[in-house]
């Protein structure tokens, strides 16, 4: 079996104990992932830390929309790092880039050094550039440990081939991980398809209820993630 990395992408508590009973070896935590992932609370953080059993790499993201940042969301964004940091967090998860969409390389090495020794991975906010080649050695020479990327298209699957064109450019430089639209169905052949070792889904399902259930649905969460999903997917990685 090859070696894989799986990361779920949770916002709740019950999403990150279902990555430990599942097997995920990491856990990147967020709020709002219809935005795409905002920074989550102070008590969400704590809460990952202390009961999940595994790295917990939070989001730091001040809002939803683009990704340049003004002086007075560059402060917050360091203020969280630093926060979060102190809650015991073992990584975070940005992307910084400038007005052309390029990276913001020296905005983001700034970031990078002050969540030392906190492990950091530049976001998708790297399928936003316009040059895919030269983002990922800019992402590199920001120091960087991960990029989460589909390959620059709506999802991994549709950009398995420019994945697998970077997998090759990092050659062990920096981890690439794939995300974005990760299912089972689709798994093991984006394992085989882009030769990557880490792995990024939040494997969500929507809650379905009855079509006449007098239940009341607007305090219930419409999704949950399942271990044994994850689990599963996690198998299909190894066994691609």
């Amino acid at each position: 079996m090859r070696k894989i990395t799986f990361e779920l992408c949770a916002e709740t508590i019950a999403a990150c104990v279902a990555a430990r009973e599942g097997g995920a070896q990491r856990i990147e935590l967020c709020s709002a992932l219809s935005e795409g992932g905002l920074t989550p609370s102070h008590g969400l953080v704590r809460a990952a830390v202390d009961h999940s059993g595994l790295p917990i790499h939070v989001m730091i993201r001040p809002r939803g929309g683009g990704y340049l940042y003004d002086e007075a969301e560059i402060a917050l964004m360091k203020d969280d790092i630093l926060h979060v940091k102190q809650l015991g967090a073992a990584g975070v998860v940005f992307g910084l880039l400038r007005e052309d969409r390029s990276v913001d390389v020296d905005g983001t090495r700034r970031l990078v050094a002050l969540a030392h020794p906190m492990k950091v991975t530049f976001h998708r906010a790297f399928d936003e550039t316009p040059s895919l080649t030269q983002s990922l050695e800019d992402v590199i020479a920001t120091g960087a440990n991960r990029v989460l990327t589909s390959g620059g298209r709506r999802n991994a699957v549709v950009g398995a081939a420019v994945l697998a064109e970077l997998v090759r450019q990092a050659s062990g430089r920096i981890e690439i991980a794939v995300g974005g639209g990760l299912r089972l169905r689709n798994v093991a052949s984006l394992a085989r398809l882009t030769g990557a070792e880490h792995f990024h889904g939040s494997l969500r399902q929507r809650i379905l209820r009855a079509k006449h259930s007098s239940a009341p649905t607007d305090n219930v969460a419409p999704y949950r993630v399942d271990a044994a999903t994850i689990r599963n997917a996690i198998q299909l990685l190894q066994n691609a």
